[in-house]
């Protein structure tokens, strides 16, 4: 019997590292881990409260960054694109003036995550508004706005994969309370 390739989510991290993701699945460890590290869902469930998170964090550390003119969950963004987030510019003509607007799109999957996991996809997508590669200046924002980026990043495709393989979403099957963002 060949072993099972390591899952999609980890596929930039070492094999081992990835194939331990995969047998904490398999043993049914990752869950209880991940629910002792993260154990509460946020309260941000509509486009509005996304909305509002995302200009609050904007404003505490990218106040001379453009705002985003929408803020939204979207159901379709981690089937069809395979991503969790998008954030894309869109520039107009109006008059003699080119207008631009920013819009940020995240995975209608955060709306039942721990505000850790959220903050992170929403700190990404803010960073592209000032860097658009993913580059070491891109990585050095979004470590200035969320210290603990790369564990977030790593510990939320751990949790990607397990949703993958167990599909129960693990916030919403548990029962959790939703908890302060």
């Amino acid at each position: 019997m060949r072993p099972k390739p390591p899952p999609n989510y980890l596929a930039g991290y070492p094999v081992t590292l990835a194939e331990q993701v995969q047998r904490l699945i398999e043993q049914g460890l990752l869950a209880d881990m991940l629910l002792q590290k993260y154990p509460l869902a946020h309260a941000v469930r509509t486009d509005k409260a996304l909305y509002d998170y995302v200009l609050e964090c904007k404003g505490r550390f990218l106040r001379n960054a453009g705002s985003p003119s929408k803020v939204a969950f979207d159901g379709k963004l981690h089937v069809i694109r395979h991503a969790l987030g998008t954030h894309t510019s869109i520039s107009r003509v109006q008059g003699l003036k080119l207008k631009s607007k920013n819009e940020i799109r995240i995975a209608a999957v955060f709306r039942e995550m721990p505000p850790e996991f959220l903050r992170m996809i929403v700190v990404h997508e803010l960073a592209h508004i000032k860097e658009r590669e993913h580059d070491k200046a891109f990585y050095q924002l979004c470590l200035h706005m969320e210290p603990d980026y790369h564990q977030l990043e790593f510990d939320l495709r751990a949790y990607l994969s397990y949703l993958d393989a167990a599909g129960v979403p693990l916030w919403a099957a548990a029962g959790v309370e939703a908890g302060a963002s």
